[in-house]
């Protein structure tokens, strides 16, 4: 039983709205033998209201929504509707017999579908959006980190070790692994086991070069593990690890079936390994039955965690049906946060006076894509539009989304919050307002950023041609007003979308 709090008022009015909708769809809607339902069961619904507040109060059901989870609301809706339904059975049975014990447990049901509904709907756009602070402290200070001199292996060890990455490794990958590293070395360390403890054990800056042979497709808590790696490496040090991406899993599902049931096929797997593990109601289901056994990781999400865990990818390559990554350590992890990837995202964009400001999104790009915005640009620099040439981290719906400007939509919610206007430049990350010249970035920080950038009126193709555009926006905005050269640009951008159907790069 919960002491005594300050109830959440918006909860309580919510849950009284949803009360009296289930009497009135009961008593309005359902056969019942009396004509006058309202006023028949009108004392009853009052005391029935009342003994749901009391019990929901006590149980705690009304303390704020952000602390509290979702299973444990569940169990404590079922406990009020238990409570509830079991003192009017008691009512009924013994004293009120005029009254009829279907009705009641109708309401009931219908007061808890309704309610475990609604909560359901809140925690999916929660956990959809929500960042939970995940800190992440360094152990101690890298003192002295560089790698201590190890003796080279001698011949019946090296053996042993060759004997090892053949059993859970092709010829060619050992071949690569060869390659990549000094495997003789006393300072490079191969192992299989995806126990973070036994790493724990490892003194720290040992080894110049570690090497795990087992899939990160089967190993759960990835980000830990790469942190204590990042930790244990001496400065500079690399690691060497590998995954086979969801592009080769999907390959050899289509190739393997004939044509038509090969897609239903992947419909399924795909349903069941992408979606289930990234869906809060479904995601402890999906655990239970895998174990975290043989998950899906795209390319983006696994280059992304490596540059969020400290790690910079200097090499990469495809071996037989697996993709090996060779990174380097080059500083500690990001404090970082722990993302629920769902289908609605909070962006940090540059705003009004240069101030930071989170802009909503639909999702169209693989788990942690923002870690590789600058990778993306080293590698393949901008192609005309300003997007990236040849960018991984967006995703086949999200290229849709994106072609037809529909992830934007949610950004309506910045618009209605103020954040944000109709029309105005472009929103930016740290990333590409560092690209643009410096007398771009004053005059836009004297303006709020927009739902519709000039942009789209104006269509520019190259890194120079968008900024051209958005200083003349602001200029017209300077010497003729904001409203007046907003409704010239709100003209100029619907000609280009409907009449000559443009389409985001």
């Amino acid at each position: 039983m919960a002491k005594f709090y300050r109830p959440s008022r918006f909860y309580i009015v919510v849950d009284l709205l949803i009360l009296l909708l289930s009497f009135y769809v009961v008593l309005d809607w359902f056969p019942l033998t009396t004509g006058t339902p309202f006023e028949k069961y009108s004392w009853p619904t009052l005391f029935y209201v009342i003994v749901w507040l009391i019990a929901s109060y006590f149980i705690g059901r009304y303390r704020p929504l952000q602390k509290q989870s979702y299973s444990g609301l569940t169990l404590k809706l079922l406990y009020v509707c238990e409570i509830g339904f079991i003192i009017f059975a008691i009512l009924i049975h013994y004293f009120f017999k005029i009254y009829s014990g279907y009705v009641l447990l109708t309401i009931t049901v219908g007061a808890f579908v309704v309610n475990y509904i609604a909560l359901s709907i809140y925690y999916a756009y929660r956990f959809a959006v929500e960042y939970n602070d995940v800190i992440i402290t360094p152990t101690d200070e890298r003192i002295d980190s560089h790698v201590k001199p190890a003796n080279k292996l001698d011949v019946g060890s090296y053996n042993q070790l060759f004997y090892t990455l053949r059993l859970y490794s092709s010829k060619k990958a050992v071949d690569f692994l060869k390659k990549q590293a000094d495997l003789t070395s006393g300072n490079t360390y191969v192992f299989v086991s995806n126990n973070v403890d036994n790493l724990k054990m490892i003194p720290n800056y040992q080894y110049s070069t570690m090497i795990q042979m087992e899939r990160l497709n089967d190993m759960r808590g990835i980000d830990n593990k790469l942190n204590v790696i990042n930790e244990k490496l001496a400065d500079d040090g690399l690691f060497i690890c590998c995954f086979e991406s969801k592009s080769t899993k999907k390959n050899e599902i289509l190739r393997k079936h004939i044509f038509g049931l090969n897609y239903i096929l992947y419909g399924f797997y795909f349903l069941f390994k992408r979606v289930m593990p990234k869906v809060f109601l479904t995601r402890r289901l999906y655990y239970f039955i895998t174990g975290g056994k043989n998950r899906v990781l795209s390319k983006p999400e696994v280059l992304g965690r490596l540059y969020c865990s400290g790690f910079k990818v200097i090499h990469e390559k495809k071996v037989d049906e697996l993709t090996y990554v060779v990174a380097q350590r080059v500083k500690q992890p990001e404090t970082t946060k722990k993302r629920i990837y769902g289908p609605l995202i909070r962006l940090r964009r540059v705003g009004k006076n240069g101030e930071p400001f989170v802009v909503y999104k639909l999702r169209t790009m693989h788990p942690y894509s923002e870690y590789l915005q600058k990778f993306i640009f080293e590698k393949n620099s901008l192609k005309e539009g300003g997007k990236f040439n040849k960018d991984i981290r967006i995703t086949t719906i999200g290229g849709f989304l994106r072609k037809y400007w529909l992830d934007e939509l949610p950004m309506i919610i910045n618009l209605l919050k103020g954040e944000m206007k109709l029309v105005g430049v472009r929103p930016l990350s740290n990333h590409y307002y560092s690209l643009y010249e410096k007398e771009l970035q004053e005059k836009r920080n004297k303006f709020k950023p927009g739902l519709l950038p000039p942009f789209y009126a104006d269509m520019p193709k190259t890194l120079d041609e968008i900024q051209d555009s958005e200083m003349k926006y602001l200029l017209a905005c300077e010497k003729n007003g904001t409203f007046k050269t907003d409704v010239k640009y709100i003209y100029l951008i619907f000609r280009n979308i409907f009449l000559k159907r443009a389409r985001s790069a």
